[in-house]
């Protein structure tokens, strides 16, 4: 007789998860909530996540890991590249309020995990930095094909632009309005010209 499928690899579950870690954080977060998010009880819960609420935050930041390597994937396939990471930034604009006032959970999670638990920071610290790898490499291809007029270190406008992501999903939950956030992305993104 089998029993109850397990949870572990469910990215539904995880999805949820992170939906819960995203809007209160980490350390908000309590087990009764998430047991509540993803519909199980707690002994299903220790058995599908042995390491427990820290090893599903852990598990949910890396469904965002994945998502950038899909981005990834899309740039390798995309005629302009640049502009598909133009894109990126302009549609943090486009989001609804609610987005806003979330940011982005990787970020979030730097800052909140900051002398708290340096192996979820590094976690988040390591995705940025795979983010910023992918635009370093993105621009540095872009402007030997001269799609960019900008001959700055590539590695340096990479960084640039994680920079920029860190601070706009600060500076949207400051100001969660459309068009001040779409003005000032444009502007920054003014270097990739």
């Amino acid at each position: 007789m089998r029993g109850r499928p397990s949870i572990y690899d469910n990215s539904e579950a995880l999805t949820k998860a992170q939906q819960v870690f995203w809007k209160k954080g980490y350390t908000a977060t309590s087990l009764p909530d998430i047991l509540q998010a993803i519909g199980i009880g707690a002994g299903s819960f220790y058995n599908a996540f042995k390491g427990g609420k820290k090893e599903l935050f852990s598990k949910a930041i890396q469904q965002r890991r994945e998502a950038f390597a899909a981005f990834k994937a899309t740039l390798k396939q995309a005629a302009v590249p640049v502009d598909l990471i133009k894109d990126f930034f302009r549609s943090i604009a486009a989001a609804d309020q609610h987005t806003h006032m979330q940011g982005c959970i990787i970020v979030n999670t730097v800052v909140e995990m900051a002398n708290l638990d340096p192996e979820l920071e590094a976690e988040a610290v390591t995705i940025l930095k795979e983010v910023e790898a992918m635009f370093t490499a993105t621009i540095a291809d872009a402007q030997k094909k001269g799609m960019i007029k900008n001959q700055t270190d590539p590695a340096i406008l990479g960084r640039y632009l994680i920079t920029l992501w860190n601070g706009i999903n600060v500076t949207r939950r400051m100001y969660p309005d459309n068009t001040i956030l779409a003005k000032q992305i444009d502007m920054q993104l003014e270097i990739l010209n």
